[in-house]
């Protein structure tokens, strides 16, 4: 994980539309940066929907919601339009970012170990600095902790 007042790495990834996105291409505005499993998964649905329904009020504030996962453009893209998802989501199929941001680990489903994406959240505020930092999140509470922190 990395540490809060401390400059957010760049990177460099595709969106659900195959387009690219960079972090810094978002300075001046404040970036809901968040790490999760798998689209279509409960967890990660209620998260996802639950960024949405909040989206409204985060662009509000001056924020955006960027979902990071290792899944394919083609399967952020199906999971966008199954919920109607505002945001963008990018995908990181090697894993590079997702270690970066530390959020790449050790894992327990089921009582089974496997190496995965650990749920993460990052705060970056306009200058690209992380403010909030936050690991092993609830799915269901994450975007209104996130909504409260800005």
């Amino acid at each position: 994980m990395l540490e809060i007042n401390t400059p957010a790495p760049d990177f460099t990834l595709p969106d659900q539309n195959g387009d690219t996105h960079t972090l810094s291409q978002y300075r001046g505005k404040k970036v809901i940066l968040y790490f999760y499993p798998k689209d279509n998964t409960s967890g990660c649905t209620k998260q996802a929907c639950g960024f949405a329904e909040r989206y409204p009020q985060i662009t509000e504030k001056g924020a955006v919601v960027l979902g990071v996962s290792k899944d394919s453009v083609a399967s952020h893209k199906r999971f966008e339009e199954k919920y109607g998802l505002p945001f963008t989501l990018l995908s990181d199929t090697e894993h590079r970012v997702i270690e970066q941001y530390g959020a790449w680990g050790e894992k327990k489903t089921a009582g089974k170990v496997s190496m995965g994406i650990i749920r993460t959240t990052y705060l970056i505020d306009e200058q690209g600095i992380i403010v909030k930092a936050m690991t092993k999140v609830k799915a269901a509470d994450n975007p209104e902790q996130m909504l409260e922190a800005l």
